[in-house]
């Protein structure tokens, strides 16, 4: 078989596997068992001559093959599903539609004030926006089905992937990691935290994402999790009740009953926000997303 006599469906299910990162993720969210969706990649690879992806244990990873694929399949499944709208009489998706992902984090704050700002200066532009993992937002970056994306990023700040072409990288704000704190617990009464306060502290963390919020990284110590929950204010108002406390990226909007720290000794730990997206020529809407995105990181200054 020929990779001309490729099929749709394997077209459809590969993109689906590269921003999903796993196949049972892919199969869980076209509605298909793991077993066929493994049988469309094997067919889609014997059609290639190659294999498109490296299995490993957390996942997959595109082989450079499976790089090139990914982005010819992009183009034929956007171009297929816009003839299936022309055809249903459906309007055709407006060249000023923006697909934004960002991290949980920024939707809390940066999200919301770039979002209005640019429906008052820029009506003609429509934002449709997902929440995701840094990981998988790149990932969606990756496979097309994002246009640009807010993803957070730690010390030593590398690349957000290993993957060719680089993502273009723009960095909007850094900022001092912190912990929340109940404002009736113990290290509430200074205004700051000694690093070493932090010892035997009971943690809210998040299920595996540290970029978001959890632990403070420094204590060399099992940290003692005392709850795990995935939404930035769920964790908030754990805290608020003093159940445990957690780390933020920066003292901005938290609940009554919280008080936000810095803390000192140790290294320092930053984390960044940026903003990515495929390299080659910027669209004039995502021009103007930046730029609001950018000018609502100054307002929080």
């Amino acid at each position: 078989m020929a990779f001309t006599d490729a099929s749709l469906v394997a077209l459809r299910v590969f993109r689906e596997v590269a921003e999903r990162g796993t196949l049972t993720a892919a199969a869980t969210a076209l509605g298909y068992t793991q077993s066929a969706v493994s049988r469309q990649i094997a067919a889609l690879e014997r059609a290639a001559g190659t294999a498109l992806l490296e299995r490993r244990y957390d996942g997959v990873r595109l082989t450079a093959a499976g790089r090139l694929v990914l982005r010819h399949a992009a183009v034929v499944v956007d171009q297929v599903d816009a003839a299936a709208r022309e055809l249903a009489g459906l309007p055709e998706e407006d060249a000023s539609t923006i697909r934004l992902g960002w991290f949980a984090t920024a939707g809390v704050w940066l999200v919301p004030r770039a979002l209005m700002a640019l429906e008052r200066s820029h009506p003609s532009i429509t934002v449709v926006t997902r929440e995701g993992s840094t990981p998988a937002l790149v990932r969606a970056l990756r496979a097309g089905t994002l246009d640009v994306a807010l993803i957070a990023s730690s010390p030593p700040f590398r690349p957000p992937d290993d993957e060719t072409p680089a993502l273009a990288v723009d960095t909007l704000v850094e900022r001092s990691l912190r912990v929340a704190v109940p404002v009736a617990h113990s290290l509430a009464r200074n205004d700051f935290i000694d690093i070493a306060d932090l010892r035997g502290q009971r943690w809210i963390a998040g299920p595996g994402d540290q970029l978001v919020m959890g632990v403070w990284p420094g204590p060399d110590e099992r940290p003692r999790v005392a709850h795990t929950a995935r939404d930035w204010l769920a964790k908030l108002q754990l805290v608020a009740a003093g159940l445990g406390i957690t780390t933020v990226p920066a003292a901005l909007v938290v609940p009554e009953g919280v008080r936000v720290l810095p803390v000192r000794g140790g290294p320092a730990e930053t984390r960044r926000v940026l903003l990515a997206r495929l390299p080659g020529p910027v669209p004039e809407p995502v021009a103007r997303l930046a730029a609001a995105l950018r000018a609502a990181v100054l307002e929080t200054e």
